[in-house]
């Protein structure tokens, strides 16, 4: 078992090291699966492996939280095949935890691989229908096993599932203890069907000593800019009296009325992004909003989403940054909002130079287009 749990510690370390996705934060519906398993379970020492061999049947819930760690809840009971109680002669119920191994070493990937191996780490509590004597036998399991993930699909796999549970401690021998001698084999396949399967990545170089040195730059030229704020508030001070003067001889003259003749205020929505990243915030997403709900309420109408990033950083991570962003507005148009994503059009346009403040130009914009209305 310590073995085990050290060659889980060096996996992660690996792959936090060679990771060359950035994933987008899932939501608390993203990658769960649900199915049913069945197969066979036979004790390890003390009786015959095959002759004491019996079918099992059961069910498990799980969620993926990232490319490397899952979780969840599994039943498992043991077909009657001896004068019993009930229908069955064990249950098992209990919690697990698994690593990927697959990502852990190869590197993840976005989209879901067609094959895949878990290590499994669980524990639970086990049960014996016992029916030659006055009490059925409660125990403490803990399990360890691999799973070998087939997946046919988004929505559906196959896992094949060997493992092996320990009775850790039951009414008849309280002493806790890992033995062989109180140890079964188990074999199961695992029919598996999935929710929200996946993830969504912007890709990063591993190695961005690069940007740090240019973010480092951009620190020094802000401080040697602040040094000249005094300055440059003084000739404020003077533009504001010069101002105040102009203010008082426009007042003196009639007000001109002047109508906007253009739809370009209404048509344009802009949803802006922090440094580095293509996630919306919470407080961008009135703007997204209003795009689906106009689109809503327009079914002729379209959007042209064009994502901009500002020149921090390298032009290639800008241009990968740029189109994340206008992908990102269309994603949560289709997803969220239930846009059809053949009314949206999403570009990525590299660095931005509409604004003259650089920070304004993580932006992706969106323009209604209205010409096939």
């Amino acid at each position: 078992m310590k073995k085990y749990l050290l060659l889980t510690a060096a996996a992660s370390m690996f792959a936090v090291a060679n990771a060359q996705n950035v994933i987008e934060r899932p939501t608390f519906g993203d990658n769960w699966q649900i199915g049913v398993d069945a197969g066979v379970t036979t004790p390890l020492t003390n009786h015959a492996f095959f002759g004491s061999m019996r079918p099992e049947v059961g069910v498990h819930v799980g969620k993926q939280f990232t490319p490397l760690f899952g979780a969840g809840l599994e039943s498992m009971f043991g077909i009657n095949t001896t004068p019993s109680k009930t229908a069955f002669d064990t249950s098992y119920l209990g919690a697990y935890a698994t690593l990927n191994l697959t990502n852990a070493f190869c590197g993840f990937t976005c989209e879901p691989r067609k094959f895949s191996v878990d290590a499994l780490l669980g524990a639970g509590w086990g049960h014996d229908f016992n029916a030659h004597s006055d009490y059925d036998p409660n125990e403490i399991d803990v399990k360890a096993g691999l799973n070998f993930n087939f997946n046919i699909s988004r929505a559906f796999g196959i896992s094949l599932k060997p493992s092996v549970v320990w009775n850790l401690m039951s009414q008849e021998d309280p002493a806790m203890k890992v033995s062989i001698n109180r140890a079964r084999f188990n074999l199961a396949a695992g029919f598996n069907f999935f929710i929200n399967n996946g993830y969504t990545c912007v890709n990063v170089p591993a190695d961005q000593s690069a940007e740090v040195s240019a973010l480092n730059a951009k620190v020094n030229e802000l401080r040697a800019a602040l040094d000249d704020s005094a300055v440059a508030l003084a000739a404020s001070n003077a533009n504001a009296a010069d101002l105040a003067a102009a203010l008082a001889a426009c007042e003196a003259k009639p007000a001109t009325v002047v109508k906007e003749t253009t739809n370009e205020l209404q048509s344009v929505r802009y949803v802006f992004f922090r440094l580095g990243s293509s996630v919306i915030t919470a407080d961008q997403m009135p703007n997204v909003e209003m795009v689906a709900d106009y689109l809503k309420h327009h079914a002729g109408s379209k959007v042209v989403i064009k994502g901009y990033a500002s020149p921090d950083g390298s032009i290639e991570v800008n241009e990968r940054l740029a189109k994340a962003r206008a992908e990102s507005v269309k994603n949560t148009l289709v997803k969220k909002y239930k846009v059809a994503a053949d009314r949206i059009t999403a570009e990525g346009q590299g660095i931005g130079t509409m604004f003259s403040e650089e920070s304004w130009n993580r932006v992706a914009i969106c323009t209604i287009d209205d010409a096939t209305k």
